[in-house]
C-alpha cells in the first residue's frame, strides 16, 4: 500500500474522530502523527517536526504572556473597560469582533488571536458571559481579517509570490475588496443569527488556569503595569517584525520571559499556563498536512475536483470549484498549506483557460481563508480549543453556515470586482 492511500485512509479516519470525539481530539492528533511516522509516510523528524514549529512557539510564549495579564488581574480591567460600551453579550460579540477583524489586517491573524485571547477572557469574566460564547467569535474574526491586506495571512503572500511569477500583484489591501465585505456581514451575522450556534451559556471549566479564582486585591499595581507594558511592546514588535528583523515568536519568548524574570509570573505558572492540548492537536494537524502534501494525496483530491471541471470550463464553474475545493480543504490542512497547495493549480488553470490569473488566485486565497469550522484549520481555532472547552462540532456549528454565506458573498462579488476576462 503506497503512502498516498495510507493517508487518505488516515484522513478519513480522522475526520471521523474528530467529528465523533471517541476520544479525545490531541490524542487522536498524535495518532497521526505516530501513525505516519511508522508507516514511513513521513520521517519521525518531520512528523514531529510541529513541535518547534514557529507557530507553537508562538502559542507557548503567548500563552505565558496572557496568564500574566490575567493573573495580574489587567485582563479584568481591560474587560471592564469594553464592557462600559457593550453591556449585552450580542454587543460584545460584535465589539470582539469588529476589533480582531481590523487587527488581523495588520497584524496576522495568528498573533492578533494570541494577543487578544487573555483580553476576552478578561471581558467574559467582567460581563459575566461564558467565554465559550466569545472566543470562537474571536478566532472567525481573526480569519476574516486576515483578508483585509496582503500581510494578514501567509496565504496572501504565497499568492502574491505566485502571482509575481506570471507578471502580476495585488496591491497592500487589494483583498480587502473581497475581505472587508465578508467581516462585515460576518459580524452582522453573528450579532442576529449566529450566536444562537454558539456553545450553551453555561459557565464551564477547562481545567486551565485560567478557571482559577484569584484575589486580584493582592497583586501589586506594578505587575499590572509591567504586564499590560510587555503585552503593548510584544504587539509593536509584532507589528514591525520586518522593520526591527525579530521573528513573531521571538519577540514574544523575550516578553515571556521578560515577565518571569522580573517575578511578575512565577515560573511554575508560566509553564503551567501552556496548554499542552492545544500543542499536541496542532502538531498532529500539522503533521497530517505535511503527509498530504508529501504523499501526494492533497494534490490527488484537488487533481480530480478540478478534472471533473473538463478540458474548457467556464469561469463561474472554475471559480465555483476553487472555492469550495479551497474551502473544505482548509479545514483538515490549515490555510497556509491549502494556499500553498493549490496556488500553482490555479495560475495552470487560469493559463488554460485564458483569465486573469488574479481572479482565480483571490478566489483560491479567499476559499482558503474559510477555516470556521475546525479547531485545526488555523493555529488560532486550536489556541481557543481547550480555554473554550469546546467540542470539535461546536465549530462546525457555529462556523460551517457561515463558510456558506461568505462563499455566496465571494461568489457574487468576485466576477464584479476581479473580472476573469479584463
Amino acid at each position: 500500500m503506497g503512502p498516498e492511500i495510507i493517508t487518505l485512509i488516515f484522513l478519513v479516519a480522522a475526520i471521523v474522530l474528530f467529528t465523533t470525539e471517541v476520544i479525545p481530539l490531541s490524542v487522536t492528533a498524535m495518532l497521526l502523527s505516530t501513525g505516519f511516522a511508522i508507516t514511513g509516510v513521513l520521517e519521525p523528524t518531520e512528523a514531529f517536526a510541529g513541535f518547534v514549529d514557529s507557530n507553537v512557539l508562538l502559542f507557548m510564549a503567548m500563552f505565558i504572556i496572557g496568564a500574566a495579564i490575567f493573573e495580574t488581574g489587567m485582563a479584568k480591567q481591560i474587560g471592564s473597560v469594553v464592557t462600559k460600551f457593550a453591556k449585552t453579550e450580542r454587543q460584545l460579540i460584535v465589539a470582539v469582533m469588529l476589533i480582531t477583524g481590523l487587527m488581523s489586517g495588520l497584524l496576522s491573524n495568528t498573533g492578533t488571536a494570541a494577543v487578544l485571547i487573555p483580553v476576552v477572557i478578561g471581558i467574559a469574566q467582567r460581563s459575566g458571559f461564558a467565554r465559550g460564547r466569545l472566543l470562537l467569535p474571536l478566532v472567525i474574526a481573526a480569519a476574516m481579517g486576515g483578508n483585509l491586506s496582503l500581510i494578514g495571512a501567509p496565504g496572501n503572500l504565497i499568492a502574491q509570490s505566485g502571482l509575481q511569477g506570471v507578471g502580476g500583484s495585488f496591491s497592500f489591501f487589494e483583498y480587502a475588496k473581497i475581505g472587508l465585505p465578508i467581516l462585515i456581514v460576518g459580524i452582522i451575522y453573528f450579532a442576529f443569527f449566529g450566536y444562537k450556534f454558539l456553545p450553551d451559556a453555561k459557565p464551564s471549566k477547562s481545567n486551565t488556569i485560567f478557571d482559577e479564582e484569584v484575589d486580584y486585591s493582592t497583586v501589586p499595581a506594578w505587575k499590572r503595569h509591567v504586564s499590560l507594558a510587555v503585552l503593548v511592546l510584544t504587539v509593536a514588535a509584532m507589528v514591525f517584525e520586518k522593520q526591527i528583523g525579530v521573528k513573531l515568536y521571538v519577540s514574544a519568548w523575550l516578553g515571556a520571559l521578560l515577565l518571569v524574570v522580573f517575578k511578575v509570573i512565577d515560573e511554575y505558572t508560566a509553564v503551567r499556563s501552556i496548554d499542552m492540548k492545544t500543542i499536541l492537536l496542532f502538531v498532529g494537524s500539522l503533521s497530517l498536512a505535511a503527509a498530504l502534501q508529501k504523499s501526494g494525496a492533497g494534490e490527488t483530491l484537488a487533481d480530480t475536483i478540478v478534472s471533473i471541471m473538463g478540458s474548457n470550463p467556464s469561469p463561474m464553474v472554475v471559480m465555483a470549484v476553487m472555492l469550495i475545493l479551497s474551502a473544505v480543504l482548509t479545514n483538515f490542512m490549515s490555510n497556509t498549506a491549502t494556499t500553498a497547495l493549490l496556488v500553482p493549480i490555479s495560475i495552470l488553470i487560469a493559463q488554460q483557460i485564458g483569465a486573469d490569473p488574479k481572479a482565480v488566485l483571490m478566489a483560491t486565497v479567499i476559499g482558503g481563508s474559510f477555516a470556521y469550522a475546525t479547531p485545526i484549520g488555523m493555529p488560532a481555532n486550536a489556541m481557543v480549543y481547550n480555554i473554550g472547552n469546546y467540542r470539535f462540532n461546536d465549530y462546525v456549528k457555529a462556523g460551517l453556515p457561515l463558510i456558506i454565506i461568505s462563499i455566496i458573498i465571494t461568489f457574487i462579488l468576485l466576477p464584479i470586482v476581479f473580472p476573469f476576462y479584463p
